[in-house]
Parts: C-alpha cells; structure tokens; sequence
C-alpha cells in the first residue's frame, strides 16, 4: 500500500529561534578555537621556528694523548645547534679507534668521581655544547695499529638522532695542556 506523493501529509517543522541559537552556540566555539590555533601556526611559521631542522657546527676537536703504553683515551668536541629544534649525539666513530662510547662524568660526593655511560646527549636548539673531562666526553680506545704523537690528528665522525653525521678532525693533545 502506497500512498501517492500528494496523498502524503508532510510534517515539517522549522526549527525554533531556541535551537538555532543554541545549535550556533556549540558550534561557534570549536570554529573560534581553529581560528585562534590556525592564526598561532601561521604566525610561528612565518616567524621561520617551525619546523626549522638540526643544524649541527662542530669544532675545536680534541683527544688525549694516551698516556705509557694505554690505548685508553678521551676525545672532546664543541658542539653547536644553529637549527631550530633539538637534536641528540647518539654516537661518536672514528676510523682509528676501535671503539667509543659516550660518557658523562658523575661525582659521588665522597671525593671519588666515576664516568658513567650515557646513551645520547641532548643539544638544545640554539645552544653549545662544550665537552670536557668533568661533563661530557667521548671515551675511546685507540686501535693498537696507530701510532699517535701530540699535534697529530685524528678523523672523528659525531653521529646525531635527526640531523645528518659530522665529519671533524680531533687534535691530539698531552692531557692538562
């Protein structure tokens, strides 16, 4: 049984001034919000901090002298972040040791300090790091078929979580000079 389209009796209500009011309401505050966030985005863009990337200076590269007949030594660089967002130094290699480790200097408080192993090292955007025997430093052994004299240098590649690797010659240095 079916009616025809002109036997129907169409009930359409328009709605009340009360809804549509109250339906703008609930909708004007999720579109204010997109504005005011799409505007804050715009401006930080143009402002050129977003999604600047890494850029990672390294200098001023340093290893110590091994000291007798040790293959155990320190390498120190100055690291700086020109980019926009942080970064990490995950890892330090070189062709002429045979292996390294990032390590972070810890004092016990009882006088007797220790190096401790650190995993990565945070380089803040817009900030140096300056590695030294009493922070941060890469500790390494040196492969028994290299000679090293003080003066001499010492390729070192710093690897980082989300910029490319840096390439730096390290001095070899006497310790306390």
């Amino acid at each position: 049984m079916t009616q025809s389209p002109a036997g129907q009796t169409a009930q359409y209500r328009l709605p009340s001034r009360r809804r549509v009011r109250d339906g703008l309401r609930a909708a004007i505050v999720p579109v204010v919000a997109c504005a005011v966030t799409l505007t804050g985005l715009t401006i930080w863009t143009s402002s050129g901090a977003a999604g600047s990337p890494p850029r990672m200076a390294v200098g001023n590269g340093r290893v110590f002298l091994p000291y007798g007949n040790s293959q155990e030594t320190a390498a120190f660089f100055d690291i700086v972040n020109v980019g926009g967002s942080a970064d990490q130094l995950t890892s330090v290699t070189s062709p002429a040791v045979e292996r390294s480790m990032l390590s972070r200097h810890a004092s016990s408080g009882l006088g007797a300090d220790t190096m401790r192993m650190a995993g990565s090292v945070q380089v803040p955007a817009g900030a140096a790091l300056t590695m030294s025997p009493f922070g941060v430093s890469v500790m390494a052994r040196k492969k028994t078929s290299t000679s090293w004299r003080a003066g001499d240098f010492v390729p070192f590649v710093l690897h980082f979580r989300h910029g490319p690797p840096v390439e730096v010659l390290a001095v070899v240095i006497r310790p306390g000079s």
